[in-house]
C-alpha cells in the first residue's frame, strides 16, 4: 500500500485513510437509497437501478485510485437522476432506454475530451480567485444540503423556512418528522464538539452516535417510522440479502433516437452538468485539503476526470443514471483521506453493500447530515483567502458563491462565476489578462441560457 499509493509522501497512513473511506462511504450510502426510487419513477427495476448503482460506483471509484491516486469518490449524481427520470422520460416522452443511450454517449465523448486534455484545460483555465470563490460556494451548497437532508429547513412561503416543531405536535407528525430533526441538531452539536476537541474519526463518529441515539428513540416509542411519510425504520430488518438482479437494464441503451437533434441536447444537458458539477466537486474539495500546486492546478487531474468519465459509461451500459464525482468527498476529505485508498475503500464498501444492503439502506439522512453541514463548516474556511481589496477579482467571486449556493446547482454556480470575471474584466478595461478559453467558455454559457 506504501508503494502504491505513497502514503508517508502525501502525510497519511492505513488507519486514516481507512476512516476517511468509511466517513465517505457513510455519508453518501444514501445514493443506494434514492437512486432505485427516482429512476423507478421512469419505470426502471428499482433492484436492477440498486445493484448497477452500486457496482457503477464501485468501479469508478476504484479507477480513481488506480488513474489519479486521489481520496475522490463517485456515484449516481443527484440531480441527474431526476434530469433523466422527470425531464427526459416523464417531460420529454423518451423512454428510459434511450435515456440511457444519452448518458452512455455522453459518458463516451467525456472519455473523449479526458484524453484530449480539454477538461483539465477547463480546470487550469479557472482563474485561482475564481477556485477560491468554487470552494466557499461549495461550502454553502453542501451546508444546505445538509439542512433539507435532515428537514431543518424546509419549503415555505418565503422558498425555504425553518421546520415548524410546533406544527409538527398540531398534525401529529413530531415523532416522525419532528423528533429527527432534534436529532439532526443534536448530531451537529455532538459532532462539532468531537471536530473542536480533534477526535480522530469526528465526523463517522458524529454520523453513527447520531444513528444510535435514533435507534434508542425507536426502542423508547420517541420515534415511529411513517413509511408513507418517508421515515423509516432506523433498525435493519436483516442483516444479508442478494444482491438484484442486474438484467432488467444491462445493456438496454437504444440509440435508435442518436441522430436527432433533440437527443444532441439531452446528451449535451448531461454533459454541461456532469463537466461542471465535477469540476466544481474537484475545485472545492481539492481546494480545501491544499492539493492544488503553486499553479492552481490539480496533480492527477487527468486520471480523475478520466475516471468521472468510465464511471458514467459503466453506469449506463448496467443501467443507472450519470455517475459523477461526490461532494461528499470533502467529508473523508476532512477525516484526512489524502489518497487513492480512501477511494478504494469506498469501492469496496460499494461492492459488499450489495450483500448487506439492509444495513446501509437503514442509515437515516438526518444521522449523515450534520456531517455534511460540518463539512460545509471546513469548506467555507476558505473564505478567508479571497482578497476581498481587489473588487475586480472579488465581485465575480462573490456571484460564484451565491449563485452556486442560491441556484442549487454548482455547474450554475461555476458558470455564472467565469461569464462575470470574463465580462467584469470586459467593461473594466481588463479583458487581456482574460485567457482566451474563459472567453470560450463564457460564450458558450450564454448560448446555453439562450437556448436551453
Amino acid at each position: 500500500m506504501e508503494k502504491f499509493f505513497k502514503l508517508k509522501e502525501h502525510q497519511t497512513d492505513v488507519r486514516t485513510e481507512l476512516i476517511a473511506g468509511i466517513t465517505s462511504f457513510m455519508t453518501m450510502a444514501y445514493i443506494l437509497a434514492v437512486n432505485p426510487r427516482v429512476l423507478s419513477a421512469a419505470g426502471m427495476d428499482a433492484g436492477s437501478v440498486f445493484t448497477a448503482t452500486a457496482i457503477a460506483s464501485a468501479i469508478a471509484c476504484i479507477m480513481m485510485a488506480l488513474l489519479a491516486n486521489l481520496p475522490f469518490v463517485l456515484s449516481a449524481g443527484m440531480g441527474l437522476n431526476a434530469y433523466f427520470a422527470y425531464t427526459v422520460v416523464l417531460n420529454m416522452g423518451y423512454t428510459w432506454e434511450m435515456a440511457l443511450a444519452a448518458v452512455f454517449v455522453e459518458g463516451i465523448i467525456f472519455i473523449l475530451l479526458s484524453l484530449t486534455n480539454v477538461r483539465e484545460a477547463i480546470f487550469n483555465a479557472i482563474p485561482p480567485s475564481l477556485k477560491l470563490g468554487v470552494s466557499v460556494g461549495f461550502g454553502l451548497f453542501i451546508t444546505f444540503i445538509g439542512l433539507q437532508n435532515a428537514h431543518i429547513v424546509v419549503d415555505g412561503a418565503t422558498l425555504v423556512t425553518l421546520f415548524s416543531f410546533k406544527g409538527s405536535v398540531l398534525n401529529g407528525t413530531f415523532q416522525s418528522e419532528g423528533i429527527t430533526v432534534l436529532l439532526a441538531l443534536l448530531g451537529v452539536l455532538i459532532t462539532a464538539c468531537l471536530v473542536i476537541k480533534n477526535v480522530k474519526g469526528n465526523i463517522l463518529l458524529g454520523i453513527v452516535i447520531t444513528w444510535g441515539l435514533g435507534i434508542l428513540c425507536q426502542l423508547t416509542g420517541l420515534y415511529q417510522p411513517n413509511p408513507d411519510g418517508g421515515f423509516y425504520s432506523l433498525i435493519p430488518g436483516k442483516v444479508v440479502s442478494m444482491p438484484a438482479s442486474v438484467a432488467p437494464t444491462f445493456m438496454k441503451m437504444d440509440l435508435s433516437k442518436l441522430a436527432s437533434l433533440e437527443f444532441a441536447m439531452v446528451v449535451f444537458a448531461f454533459l454541461f452538468v456532469d463537466v461542471f458539477d465535477t469540476l466544481g466537486t474537484l475545485i472545492g474539495c481539492a481546494s480545501k485539503a491544499d492539493m492544488l500546486d503553486r499553479d492552481g492546478k490539480l496533480p492527477g487531474i487527468k486520471g480523475a476526470l478520466l475516471a468521472d468519465a468510465i464511471g458514467t459509461t459503466v453506469g449506463a451500459i448496467f443501467g443507472t443514471s450519470t455517475i459523477t464525482t461526490f461532494g461528499e468527498s470533502a467529508s473523508g476529505i476532512a477525516e484526512g483521506g489524502k489518497t487513492g485508498l480512501t477511494s478504494i475503500v469506498v469501492g469496496v464498501l460499494f461492492l459488499i453493500a450489495l450483500f448487506f444492503s439492509p444495513i446501509f439502506l437503514a442509515i437515516p439522512s438526518f444521522a449523515t447530515a450534520p456531517a455534511l453541514i460540518v463539512v460545509g463548516f471546513f469548506m467555507m474556511q476558505q473564505v478567508a483567502k479571497i482578497d476581498w481589496n481587489d473588487m475586480l477579482t472579488a465581485i465575480p467571486v462573490f456571484i460564484c458563491i451565491i449563485a452556486m449556493a442560491f441556484t442549487y446547482s454548482i455547474s450554475e454556480g461555476i458558470a455564472f462565476g467565469i461569464m462575470s470575471h470574463t465580462v467584469i474584466h470586459l467593461l473594466c478595461g481588463k479583458g487581456k489578462k482574460v485567457s482566451i478559453l474563459m472567453y470560450v467558455l463564457s460564450f458558450i454559457f450564454i448560448l446555453k441560457y439562450i437556448f436551453i
